[in-house]
């Protein structure tokens, strides 16, 4: 890869972009932040070199920051709550207006497809949200105290299966199990409250699993769980925390750990 000397963080909700800011800081690499309004964390200007703030919609003014600031790459870190885009209301300036004029549908990979196109129209390569916090995604193996009894297990080979088939359709990326039955699938809502409504309707001893996409583009959309998980965990009684190996990203890993032994929830790599 040629060097980089400076990016764009196109910043959504939660940790993650703070992670990945710091990270490309520690290599050496300005950060440009560009940030959504009643969506980015504010912490985030502590971080970086420099940060704008824009509102969901305003695809002219984005280009515009790339230019004037002379940024040929970028990277999308966080969520944007798509109850956010498909709700009445949101205003599109014109260039966001063409680029979602010409999708098929408004799922995550569609939309997030056009903006990288738009963008690499514009001199900008998107590069993959993992380019600087690679080593967050754990290898195979269990990570807590607790290892899965083997009904947890099967549950969680059961759901892998059937996660990988919601992600190939790009529906979500978490499923929650019990007894090989699917109480919850996760879509709009997100996973935290996939996981607390699979407690409402089983009870305890639910089994996460998240996994990535079976063609996941490693420059959106990239699985992320963190403390905030585990705490959805707790709340619904669950009983494991199952991600893909090498593939999702666990932020706050020490806290996570600490949190889930602390809990008796076993967390697994698989």
């Amino acid at each position: 890869m040629e060097r980089i000397d400076k990016i764009a963080l196109i910043a959504g909700s939660g940790n993650f972009p703070l992670f990945l800011a710091k990270a490309a800081k520690t290599n050496g690499v300005g950060v440009t932040a560009i940030c959504i309004n009643s969506e980015t964390d504010e912490r985030i200007e502590k971080v970086v070199d420099k940060s704008y703030w824009v509102n969901l919609g305003e695809g002219k003014k984005l280009l515009s920051i790339f230019k004037d600031e002379n940024i040929k790459h970028a990277v999308m870190a966080g969520k944007i709550s798509k109850m956010t885009i498909i709700r009445e209301g949101l205003r599109l300036d014109g260039e966001a207006k063409k680029v979602i004029s010409n999708i098929m549908d408004r799922r995550d990979d569609t939309m997030l497809s056009a903006v990288a196109n738009r963008l690499k129209e514009a001199g900008v390569e998107l590069l993959d949200s993992t380019t600087f916090v690679s080593g967050m995604m754990p290898k195979e193996g269990v990570l807590t105290k607790r290892r899965p009894s083997r009904e947890e297990s099967e549950d969680i080979k059961f759901g892998f299966k059937m996660a990988k088939e919601m992600g190939r359709l790009d529906i979500g990326q978490s499923v929650v199990v019990k007894k090989k039955a699917v109480i919850a699938v996760e879509a709009i809502e997100g996973t935290d409250n996939t996981i607390k409504r699979a407690g409402e309707l089983a009870g305890e001893g639910t089994v996460v699993v998240k996994v990535s996409k079976p063609n996941q583009d490693m420059r959106f959309d990239v699985p992320v769980v963190g403390p905030t998980t585990i705490k959805s965990l707790e709340e619904a009684r669950s009983s494991v925390l199952a991600i893909e190996a090498g593939k999702v990203l666990l932020l706050e890993a020490e806290e996570v750990i600490r949190e889930a032994d602390s809990a008796g929830i076993s967390v697994i790599a698989v």
